[in-house]
């Protein structure tokens, strides 16, 4: 496992170069099929961190964003969201970052959230405790929803949004990965998104996991490269029925 921490940290050394040559630069914005924005900076750092795996790990797949699957030939499979925020990035907002996920045999077993502007970086790794800025954290207590702190991406991707802002504390939009570390610190008790993608979430859990904190999806299943997309993050398991209900 040392060894793929060490890779994936290298892999996030690399993608930062990248992306704050780019941040408040001008540079064109193009629209997706689903509507959503890419830059010269998502294509660029997803590149690289192809180019790496491919040159160190030639057996493993690969998952991206911008370049699609590389199918895996051993039970590893890698998977990178260049840029996670890419609104934020190209208004100049450091709430964006980088996802790196190892997945073995479809299981998230590390992740990495990397915020290059801001020189912040969790990493989580399976059995093994998440650390920011080489640094153990630890999620906070909060087993009443009354009590939680809770984000979410927008009101448009959350049907039930208005129910679980009148039971929490506050419900707080946007953020996108950004607000996952923030679980791990304590900052928020939970996260709740759906119609995510494998590229979105895969990073997570181990993140999540080695804070003390627990991650599912809606039915309140491990997540893995087949997941729905709608997931669930909390930084106490004991949130997990009281939301889940709320979820449907």
């Amino acid at each position: 496992m040392q060894d793929f921490i060490t890779l994936a940290n290298h892999l996030a050394d690399e993608s930062g170069e990248i992306i704050r040559k780019y941040f408040r630069a001008t540079f064109d914005v193009e629209q997706k099929s689903d509507d959503s924005p890419v830059t010269i900076a998502d294509k660029a750092v997803e590149q690289r961190l192809r180019t790496i795996i491919e040159e160190q790990r030639p057996e493993d797949g690969i998952i991206g964003e911008e370049f699609g699957i590389k199918p895996t030939k051993n039970q590893y499979t890698w998977v990178f969201d260049p840029i996670d925020g890419t609104k934020s990035f190209v208004v100049g907002r450091a709430n964006f970052g980088t996802l790196i996920a190892l997945c073995e045999n479809g299981v998230p077993i590390l992740g990495i959230i990397d915020q290059p502007i801001l020189n912040e970086r969790w990493v989580g790794a399976k059995g093994m405790p998440t650390t920011f800025n080489g640094k153990d954290v630890t999620s906070r207590k909060c087993s009443q929803l009354s009590d939680a702190r809770v984000s979410s991406t927008s009101p448009s991707y959350l049907d039930c949004w208005k129910d679980i802002h009148d039971k929490s504390e506050f419900l707080i939009w946007g953020g996108d990965c950004y607000s996952y570390g923030l679980v791990t610190l304590g900052a928020l008790d939970a996260v709740v998104e759906n119609e995510l993608k494998p590229f979105d979430y895969a990073a997570i859990p181990p993140i999540i996991e080695g804070a003390g904190g627990h991650m599912c999806d809606w039915s309140g299943n491990p997540l893995t490269l087949d997941s729905k997309g709608d997931v669930l993050a909390l930084g106490d398991v004991a949130l997990k029925q009281e939301i889940l209900a709320l979820l449907g």
